[in-house]
């Protein structure tokens, strides 16, 4: 009997767990795109992000069979796939970034751009850039974003995650999170400015 594509990323997980190769492969099916996606995002690098896209899903196929039926099986994976990226980039030394002409409210909605999120930041009218230097400065600002910021970013805009998701993910109290979210606009603020103080001077 095959697994059903309307079940449960849990019911699916548990099927694979129960001898149903099929099963994992509705659940490649329904993830690889999301977390290759993120991934690409979280590290700046095509080709590596479908290196540790494959890493993470071998590692849900090897942790299986100690994943907690009680838990949600998505911010299961996401968080295998953030620690994949971490430790891949740990080691190398790289820093992770974030394209700037990527929707930030969700996978396929017209929500704008991650240079959007900030534009309360932006300069007024009279103090616009060019379009392409606009998109250079704030690239380079986002560039030396902290890690911690960039990343619940990057679940919160990108991927939708809920704040207690995200806590669970991280190994962060929510309240934590929301500090970083607020932190992270505030921080992107302050370099802006100073961007645009410093052309101008």
């Amino acid at each position: 009997m095959e697994a059903s594509n309307t079940a449960t990323d849990e019911a699916l997980l548990s099927a694979y767990r129960d001898g149903r190769p099929d099963a994992f492969d509705l659940l490649i099916e329904r993830y690889w795109k999301q977390v290759y996606a993120f991934l690409a995002r979280f590290t700046g690098d095509a080709a590596l992000a479908e290196d540790l896209t494959q890493e993470a899903f071998l590692q849900v196929h090897l942790s299986a069979d100690r994943f907690d039926p009680a838990q949600k099986f998505r911010p299961w994976l996401f968080t295998i796939a953030a620690n994949k990226a971490r430790d891949r980039m740990r080691r190398s030394g790289r820093r992770p970034s974030v394209s700037l002409d990527t929707a930030i409210s969700g996978e396929m909605n017209d929500g704008g751009t991650f240079a959007d999120l900030v534009a309360s930041a932006a300069p007024g009218p009279d103090e616009q850039f060019d379009e392409q230097e606009t998109a250079d400065r704030v690239r380079r600002v986002i560039e030396t974003m902290p890690a911690n910021f960039r990343e619940v970013l990057l679940l919160s805009y990108f991927h939708e995650f809920s704040y207690r998701d995200m806590a669970e993910m991280i190994g962060v109290p929510v309240g934590t999170v929301k500090s970083r979210l607020h932190g992270a606009v505030a921080w992107f603020a302050r370099r802006w400015r100073q961007e645009i103080e410093k052309s101008e001077s």
